[in-house]
């Protein structure tokens, strides 16, 4: 019983790019065949078939089997036109080979087009699917991924807000608080997204870089200004409170939200610049800068404190008060006015005083330099 090792190329790859004439019938033809095709177009599935299709037949010569093989080739116009040829060519090497048996090896593509011709005029033995290891498309999608991700860039962009997902969840998730956890992703993606559409990356870095060479140079404004960062942050919280707590249905929501809490926040940020200006004066005294520079920021900083509550007041007064005449406001409550006079003469003082050190240290000090 002779046994036909049956290979097919239904789009005539071996005509098309090599112009080998078909039926390819014997080991030594399709051998050529197959590494014609192989210089020609490396990445043709038609190859790996062949290959496979030769790899067994030397396998059943050694075990003496009677066998032959063959490469059949249709059309390009894939269809009516290529399975008649395929048929024709199948009819011929049957009649030449004798061959009873067909052992068919494909790569599965047109197995279903294909099996009936074959069928219909040789008992099928076996049927042999070639599957490639390496499928161009997956391993060039595999290979272009872990490009990707080596790229830094990409890691920045892709893996950093995954990462912040996982760690956020997890944290929040350890802690019992699933509902909070979810909320927590969402601003991180939100604040992310927000940094990255409007390009603050670079200023967020160089704030990172500030705060480590701060920290490792020892720096007192890096110190201060974390401290003031939590004044203000508890600041807002207490404004806040009080606002929420505060009533007042005769007055706009508008309005009383921003009169309230702007009364009680303002000394927080007073309190918060002062610091972080006194850390920087310390950091330019140390390096032998000129720390003169800052000692208006000062002044005017509890100016506006003493200004801005003593206003706030008087618009608080003629929101909630019975009169909207500032003067009788300011009759009626003496500690406004102080306020605001406090506020005017420190102004006025640091300005003066500000005049003076220009005019003396500051000059010495470019002098020097």
């Amino acid at each position: 019983m002779k046994i036909l090792i049956l290979n097919v190329d239904r789009d005539d790859d071996f005509g098309r790019k090599v112009k080998i004439k078909s039926p390819i019938i014997g080991r030594e033809e399709n051998l050529k065949a197959a590494e014609k095709l192989a210089l020609e177009d490396p990445e043709d599935s038609d190859i790996n078939s062949l290959f496979a299709a030769i790899s067994l037949y030397d396998k059943l010569k050694q075990e003496n089997r009677d066998v032959e093989i063959a490469t059949l080739c249709g059309d390009i116009a894939v269809g009516l036109k290529s399975d008649e040829k395929i048929a024709n060519e199948l009819d011929y090497v049957l009649e030449k080979t004798r061959a009873n048996e067909v052992i068919l090896v494909t790569d599965g593509a047109e197995d279903e087009y294909i099996l009936p011709i074959i069928e219909s005029r040789v008992k099928i033995r076996s049927i042999r699917r070639v599957t490639v290891k390496q499928s161009s498309t997956v391993e060039s999608t595999y290979y272009k991924i872990v490009k990707m991700m080596e790229d830094d860039r990409v890691k920045k962009h892709f893996l950093v807000p995954v990462a912040l997902i996982l760690i956020i969840w997890s944290i929040f998730a350890f802690l019992n608080m699933a509902r909070a956890g979810l909320s927590a992703i969402i601003f991180t993606l939100g604040a992310y997204l927000l940094i990255r559409a409007m390009k603050w990356e670079r200023a967020l870095n160089l704030i990172w870089q500030e705060i480590k060479s701060g920290i490792l140079t020892g720096r007192v404004s890096i110190y201060t200004t974390g401290v003031a960062i939590l004044i203000l942050v508890a600041s807002f919280l207490y404004a806040y409170t009080q606002t929420s707590s505060a009533s007042s249905p005769a007055i706009p929501t508008m309005w009383h939200f921003f009169v309230v809490f702007t009364r009680n926040v303002i000394w927080g940020i007073v309190a918060a610049g002062i610091l972080i200006v006194g850390g920087r004066a310390i950091d330019t005294k140390v390096r032998k800068g000129n720390p003169w520079k800052y000692w208006l920021a000062p002044f005017s900083l509890l100016s506006l404190g003493f200004i801005g509550n003593g206003t706030l007041r008087i618009l608080y007064d003629i929101l909630y008060g019975p009169s909207v005449n500032p003067l009788y406001i300011l009759a009626n409550d003496p500690s406004i006015l102080i306020d605001l006079l406090i506020g005017i003469l420190i102004a006025a003082a640091g300005g003066l005083s500000y005049h003076y050190i220009k005019e003396i240290f500051m000059v010495e000090v470019e002098e020097l330099t």
